[in-house]
């Protein structure tokens, strides 16, 4: 067998804490923002702005598993390492991490779809084979970045993090001003939409603030992670509940609900017109340009290193067809692979409904992990994560049964798609669960964490 040096993949400490939120908010406002504003409109009518902040609420909760866990464990992979840890090695921590990693690769396709959608409003192209050519094209630019290092990601990141969310929040300003601080859509009733429909939004807002476990996954790579894992993230989620909140004002006021749904693909730039005029239009085009493409390249410097954790941990099977150099390096491939398909065959509602599906599964399956294995010994309060685990079902009840009536084939690929995933993870592993092993073997952890570490070496499978 083949020894690989992983100093060029892996770095302790190669992310600062900037990098790390600029990761996380690159993430979050690339598909919260320009991917599923209308998305959550369509759902909760004149409310969608609160759906923002009943969706934080949720994502504040849900973070605290992830934190405590990565304050104890910080490690590269990290929801692989914390499911691992509460489970052990079997079907049942694989299937949750593989479907966090595939939701991941979702969101690629969805902000990469997104990407498209606003290149080509400045042409009145609203679809044709235009999307899918750009979308994939995007998602080949964010692979061609990331093999160029972690370095090179996190200044990009930091970069694009600072630009976007400094032309998000004047859009968002301008919008509100222009419109001498009317709400537009509030001209439809909110009865109109229930309850059922407010809660059902609930689950694009959680996606939109998903991008936090982008920073979990980086774990060890960030500057001493033990305290900065849980500062990013609480920064991560405060700075984008601050600009949706604004944007979604902002998109409020210039469009009615009606106009926002019609346009929820692009609602930002739709808005943008009547606000600020043809200028403030094609700036709003150029900004979502430039915030999709970080929210990709966010996106796919995650999930790789993920799936590589998940291959390091057995958890996965691997096979090289064919190619040369790391496992990482296979992993990027396999991502881009992955999200070009979803993003040519799928459009953004079904795209996003799916992600919203896989990753509310995967994070009960995460929370109630915690709470049943290992709350007391990283001092987490139980009522904190039942409280996390009962939202995360609220919402998913709630979203599944909106979307039975208004695509009941997108439940069926989902419902399809998380018993192939657990079903192949079973066959794989031969066992569903083995929390037992986790506990006794304490040293696994640091066992797998030299693989990843500067003068770590691995087997080349």
């Amino acid at each position: 067998m083949q020894i690989e040096n992983r100093s060029d993949t892996y770095r302790e400490g190669s992310i600062t804490l900037g990098g790390a939120v600029a990761m996380g908010t690159g993430v979050m406002i690339g598909a919260g923002i320009f991917a599923l504003t209308g998305q959550i409109a369509q759902l909760a009518g004149p409310l969608f702005p609160l759906a923002f902040i009943a969706g934080a609420i949720v994502t504040g909760f849900s973070a605290y598993s992830y934190i405590r866990m990565s304050n104890q464990w910080p490690s590269s992979g990290g929801i692989a390492m914390i499911l691992q840890k509460c489970y052990g090695p079997g079907a049942v921590a694989a299937g949750a991490a593989l479907l966090m990693a595939l939701s991941m690769v979702i969101a690629e396709s969805l902000v990469a779809r997104t990407f498209a959608t606003y290149v080509l409003r400045p042409f009145d192209i609203d679809g044709g084979p235009l999307v899918p050519i750009l979308s994939v094209g995007v998602i080949v630019f964010a692979f061609l970045v990331n093999i160029a290092g972690n370095r090179s990601v996190g200044l990009f990141s930091l970069v694009m993090a600072a630009i976007k969310i400094g032309g998000i929040g004047l859009f968002g300003i301008a919008a509100i001003w222009s419109s001498g601080f009317r709400f537009a859509a509030a001209s439809d009733p909110a009865q109109a939409y229930g309850v059922t429909g407010f809660i059902a939004s609930m689950a694009f807002a959680i996606l939109a603030f998903k991008g936090f476990t982008t920073i979990t996954n980086s774990g060890s790579e960030i500057t001493e992670p033990n305290r900065n894992v849980g500062r990013a993230i609480m920064l991560s989620i405060g700075i984008c509940v601050a600009v949706y909140l604004l944007v979604a004002f902002g998109v409020g006021s210039s469009l009615t609900i009606d106009e926002i749904v019609a346009a929820r693909d692009y609602s930002l730039a739709e808005a943008a017109e009547p606000a600020l005029g043809q200028t403030g239009f094609l700036l709003t085009v150029i900004l979502a340009a430039v915030a999709t493409a970080s929210g990709v390249l966010a996106s796919v410097f995650a999930v790789s290193r993920m799936l590589a954790m998940l291959t390091d941990m057995k958890m996965i099977p691997h096979s090289h067809f064919g190619m040369s150099g790391p496992i990482q390096r296979h992993t990027l491939v396999y991502t881009v692979v992955i999200a070009s398909t979803l993003a040519v065959f799928f459009d953004l509602g079904r795209i996003a409904s799916l992600g919203a599906f896989f990753y509310l599964v995967m994070d009960m399956v995460v929370h109630w992990g915690v709470f049943r294995y290992r709350r007391e010994e990283i001092g987490a309060a139980g009522l904190v994560l039942l409280t996390a685990l009962s939202l995360d079902a609220v919402v998913l009840v709630a979203f599944t049964a909106m979307k039975l009536q208004s695509d009941p084939t997108i439940v069926l690929y989902a419902v399809s798609g998380i018993a192939a995933v657990f079903v192949f993870e079973r066959v794989y592993l031969s066992r569903w669960l083995a929390p037992q092993a986790a506990h006794e073997h304490s040293g696994y952890h640091e066992q797998v964490q030299t693989l990843f570490k500067p003068d770590g070496e691995r087997l080349h499978r």
